[in-house]
């Protein structure tokens, strides 16, 4: 799903994703995206953020009320720190900045279709956290029946962070793992899930997620 205001720039995103095989929603503005989304529950979506109805931060707020594991990437002209980190933590997996290739948006949108239920199987294997038990593979965390559904990121930090437990690890190898890349943007995007994390492992107090200072963080499992 492509949320764009500017149809010329709308036109040229759905002529060349079509020409690579995807099936395209052109949404006008904010209000006629979340409609479609409701409707035609797509697979990725693309939100611009200026437009009328509805602006791009809060349609992300209204599609992770309803599901944490679509990838919304943000396409804006705005490269504030503070719209960057806003755009995140409205539920945003990724943001490219106008004007941009449309390689490096395939390329973008493809990172995350290659890590999704859509294009590869991914297995339900249990790892145990304490009373916690976490699946990677369906994305959820179970505590006393209780069922989390992770994100795509947090599923993989999580995992990442268990692969390594007790260890010192440095914020720029978490975020070339995990992100694919180390950037300053991103950084700030990483703390905000390190909190959500933290909130998740809260009934398990045998567990946290320590900042060490000037390196990163530890998953300290007892």
């Amino acid at each position: 799903m492509v949320a764009e205001d500017d149809q010329q720039l709308a036109f040229l995103i759905r002529e060349n994703l079509e020409e690579e095989g995807y099936e395209v929603i052109n949404c006008p503005d904010g209000e006629t995206a979340w409609e479609n989304f409701q409707k035609k529950q797509p697979d990725l979506c693309l939100l611009d953020i200026n437009m009328p109805n509805r602006d791009g931060f809060n349609l992300a707020r209204k599609i992770r009320q309803k599901t944490d594991v679509v990838p919304i990437i943000f396409m804006t002209a705005k490269s504030m720190e503070e719209d960057k980190i806003k755009g995140f933590e409205a539920g945003a997996d990724d943001y490219i900045t106008k004007p941009f290739s449309m390689k490096e948006l395939l390329l973008r949108m493809n990172v995350f279709l290659r890590r999704t239920k859509m294009l590869i199987p991914q297995t339900s294997d249990e790892i145990r956290i304490g009373k916690l038990f976490f699946y990677p593979g369906e994305m959820k965390l179970v505590h006393d029946k209780k069922t989390i559904t992770l994100t795509q990121r947090e599923s993989e930090l999580l995992k990442f962070f268990c692969s390594h437990p007790n260890k010192a690890l440095k914020r720029e190898d978490i975020l070339t793992h995990v992100w694919g890349k180390n950037d300053y943007f991103l950084g700030r995007s990483m703390d905000v899930f390190v909190t959500k994390l933290r909130k998740y492992l809260k009934p398990e107090s045998s567990v946290n997620i320590e900042t060490v200072h000037n390196v990163g963080f530890r998953f300290n499992m007892i």
